[in-house]
Order: structure tokens, then C-alpha cells, then sequence
């Protein structure tokens, strides 16, 4: 089982196989509309982190999915990663997780069944520690592993947050260091030491449950998840929705320090290029800024944190959560702003 490297059978590994912002837009114009119920309080709209239906005055339930080839060679990690991943777009929402849904996709020729049974064993040990069962799944064979689950939770209606919310003036927090894109090439080209890798499982399995004690706080306007788009991706998106305009202070930005090594080395995804390509013309750099700083900003975040807009006064309150919820702190990166839905890296 140690021979077998997952990530040499997938073409794009975790979050970076998404289909990028411009080509998915493309796609879904020309999806049919369906049905819009009342009760449907978050659907398709402003690419939320996951769709949100009340069921009464006091609850709503909140439902996503996610799943993605190897970001890892190890079948363990990768299972737990995907898993934590998948109920990001939970927490975003503010919701408790109640259960989960295994999607399992395998090339049953390849893989022996010890190593897709430590996938499954990875993905169930995180929702072990979410406090929630694994309930059921679907499995299909396929030429790349692919892994992830369908996340439900619940939410009071009143508390859901959502990327549309954000205000001029509120403060941007993020709860965890950007370079995960940029360590998985590294891993890919054989430059990652043991510690980086390291470095890289602890923050990808690292549960966003502080989105539950955000729900609560009235002073919390937005939040939403840091994957596949990269940071400046999923910022546009809150600036869009919310129909602001965004800055943030590079010098800020959480980084990984082996990611900030490797970017300098010229090691990148092409998932960034294909972000940037995405949504480059709503970014401003000032002037002389180095190639290396769009890289990060577009890198795409396989089970990346929580990006959060919230007033000045609340920045303390959500601090101290984010501490108490991960052991770590969160990060001051810039702030909202009125104006058109245009990004500012200062």
C-alpha cells in the first residue's frame, strides 16, 4: 500500500481541480431555472457556500457537497482532508453539522481495496471529531480517485450567514495561512520536506467550526470559505453579492512560510493561472508589485478558512473565538468598501 501515490492518478489535485470562476459562470448562464420556493433562503444567486431551507421559524436545514481528486499520496490524509473540506461550506454558513454522505468515486482496477478503505477510514475519522455519523454514501468506479462527502446542517434562519451581507467599512479576518495550491505542487515535484507536509495536514484538517459561534454574533455581516478560487476569488464573490468593493494589506496575509519559499522558487499551480484568467481585471495591484503576490492570492485553498466581514467591534469577539475554536490566531487583512465590486491589494 506505502508503493501507491494517489496523486499520480489525477490530473489536478483537491481544490485545484475545480473548474475555474469563468468557465463554471459560462456553464451555469445557460442552466435552466428551476423552481425558487419560498422557503429556499440561500440558493444559486451568489455563489454561496451551500443552499439553505427553512423548515420552521427556528430552523433551516443547510446542505452542500464537495468531493475532488488526490491532493495527497497518503489514502488516510486524503480521506481526512476531503471530509474537512466538505463541512467547511457547513460552518460558512453558520450551521451545526448534523450528518454526512459519502461520495466515493474509485478505479477498482487500480487501487486494492485496504487503500480505499483508509480513504473512507480518513473522511469518517473527521466527521468522528465533527461529532456527527457518516450515514450513507454513493460509490462509483472511475478512471481518478475522488473523494468527498454531502454535508448537512442546521442553522436558526435568523442566524445563517451568507457572502452577501458584508458592509463598507467592515473588517476582513481570515482564520487560517494561505500556500496550500502552492505546497501541493511542491509535493508533487518532490520539494516538500516532511515538516511541510506536515504543516500542510494540520491546516487542511483543521474543522471551520468557529462558523458556529459566528452565527451568533450580530456584528458578523459575511462569511464565507477560502478553496478553490484562491483568496481573491472568494473575496470577489462577498464583494459582488454584497456589491462593494474590497482592500487588503498583502504585508497581512497569513502565509505559510515554506509556501512563501516555494512561490519564490517559481512553484505554482495551473489553477491559479486559470483564476487569474478568471477574474484578473477586478484585481488592482500597486504598481511594481511582484508576480509572486498574484500567484498567492489566486492560489487555490483545498479546506482553506474562513474569510469573515465584521464591524470594527466585533473584531476582538471574533478573535477570541477563532483562538479558542482552533488554537490559532486569526488574521487582520484588510477591510470592505464602498464603491464597484474591485479588489485592492495594497
Amino acid at each position: 500500500m506505502n508503493e501507491i501515490k494517489l496523486t499520480q492518478f489525477s490530473h489536478g489535485g483537491g481544490c485545484g481541480c475545480k473548474i475555474a470562476p469563468s468557465v463554471l459562470a459560462s456553464l451555469l448562464a445557460h442552466a435552466p431555472q428551476g423552481i425558487v420556493p419560498p422557503d429556499l433562503l440561500v440558493g444559486a444567486e451568489n455563489a454561496d457556500d451551500a443552499a439553505v431551507y427553512r423548515l420552521n421559524d427556528r430552523q433551516a436545514i443547510v446542505a452542500t457537497t464537495d468531493f475532488f481528486t488526490p491532493i495527497v499520496d497518503d489514502p488516510f490524509d486524503f480521506g481526512r482532508i476531503a471530509a474537512t473540506n466538505a463541512l467547511s461550506d457547513v460552518y460558512a454558513m453558520g450551521a451545526r453539522p448534523i450528518m454526512a454522505l459519502a461520495l466515493v468515486g474509485m478505479p477498482i482496477d487500480k487501487l486494492p481495496p485496504a487503500v480505499i478503505g483508509r480513504i473512507l477510514e480518513g473522511g469518517a475519522s473527521i466527521c468522528r471529531e465533527a461529532g456527527i455519523p457518516v450515514a450513507g454514501g454513493h460509490s462509483i468506479d472511475v478512471l481518478e480517485p475522488i473523494y468527498g462527502l454531502v454535508g448537512l446542517g442546521v442553522v436558526d434562519p435568523a442566524q445563517v450567514k451568507t457572502n452577501a451581507g458584508a458592509r463598507a467599512g467592515d473588517a476582513l479576518i481570515l482564520t487560517k495561512p494561505l500556500g496550500i495550491g502552492i505546497l501541493s505542487a511542491g509535493l508533487k515535484k518532490g520539494l516538500l520536506a516532511p515538516e511541510d507536509y506536515a504543516e500542510m495536514v494540520r491546516w487542511t484538517t483543521t474543522l471551520n467550526r468557529v462558523g458556529i459561534e459566528l452565527a451568533a454574533m450580530a456584528d458578523v455581516h459575511a462569511v464565507t470559505d477560502v478553496t478553490g478560487f484562491g483568496l481573491a476569488g472568494h473575496l470577489l464573490e462577498i464583494c459582488r453579492a454584497s456589491r462593494l468593493g474590497a482592500t487588503i494589506d498583502f504585508a497581512a496575509l497569513p502565509l505559510i512560510e515554506s509556501a512563501r519559499r516555494l512561490v519564490g522558487e517559481g512553484v505554482a499551480t495551473g489553477a491559479s493561472t486559470r483564476n487569474w484568467a478568471s477574474y484578473g481585471e477586478s484585481v488592482r495591484f500597486d504598481e511594481g508589485a511582484p508576480e509572486w503576490q498574484r500567484t498567492l492570492i489566486t492560489d487555490p485553498q483545498t479546506s482553506g478558512g474562513l474569510l469573515i466581514a465584521c464591524a470594527e467591534s466585533a473584531v476582538g469577539d471574533v478573535m477570541d473565538a477563532i483562538r479558542a475554536s482552533q488554537g490559532s490566531e486569526g488574521r487582520l487583512i484588510g477591510r470592505m468598501a464602498a464603491g464597484e465590486p474591485v479588489l485592492q491589494v495594497a
